[in-house]
């Protein structure tokens, strides 16, 4: 069996509160899980102790059976020293659209024909 340590979504509309929970990966989203291991209130601030609760003896526990934290709580566990989140590198992220780009190239080619009009009228007085 397949085990995630993953975020099971509760509270009303816009106002959102997770539980961190052990659960099989086939499970659905808010459905069956095995245990609760820890919350996550998002609407706190981000300095408040309360915002993200962990039991971490039981996290631990549950790594050493085989269990994969998704992405976001694997924030969470290095944020709390309990497990390692490597670094991500996205070198294209920056990088402008291929409409941007086309925008910015005639924008370009506008500013050097402008500057050329201008210095051909200039040479001319």
């Amino acid at each position: 069996m397949a085990l995630k340590i993953r975020l099971a979504r509760g509270g009303s509309k816009k106002r959102p509160y997770y539980r961190i929970v052990i659960a099989d990966v086939r499970s659905p989203r808010d459905g069956r899980f095995i245990e609760k291991v820890g919350s996550y209130n998002p609407l706190l601030s981000k300095d408040s102790d309360e915002r993200v609760v962990l039991k971490i003896d039981r996290i631990e526990h549950w790594i050493k059976q085989g269990a994969q934290p998704t992405d976001r709580v694997l924030r969470f566990l290095d944020a709390a020293g309990i497990a390692k989140r490597p670094a991500r590198n996205n070198p294209k992220k920056a990088e402008m659209g291929a409409k941007a780009k086309e925008r910015l190239e005639e924008k370009r080619m506008k500013e050097e024909e402008a500057a050329a009009a201008a210095a051909e009228a200039a040479s001319a007085e």
